[in-house]
């Protein structure tokens, strides 16, 4: 008797789904839009005094790469003077 309740109640559940609240890492963090203020579209506008200063993509990526670059030959360096006082103290 009290398996073919519990088969019943669990049939019944499968049958209709309840809504499932969304996780909380999946839920929208803001919930509302708002409206910018005066001070934040002040802030987002483009600055003139500052557009000389502006990086630019191909000028970062170049800088990036021969700082790779010189991080490499450093630790090659290193690598090779640790091996060679390693190898004349022996």
């Amino acid at each position: 008797m009290a398996q073919s309740a519990f088969l019943s109640s669990l049939r019944s559940s499968l049958r209709s789904p309840q809504p499932q609240a969304l996780l909380p890492h999946l839920q929208p963090r803001r919930g509302f839009h708002v409206e910018l203020g005066a001070r934040e579209k002040a802030l987002l506008e483009e600055d003139t005094a500052l557009k000389r200063f502006k990086s630019y993509k191909n000028n970062v990526k170049q800088v990036s790469k021969i700082g790779n670059i010189l991080t490499g030959v450093v630790l090659f360096a290193c690598g090779y003077e640790i091996v060679t006082l390693a190898v004349s103290s022996k």
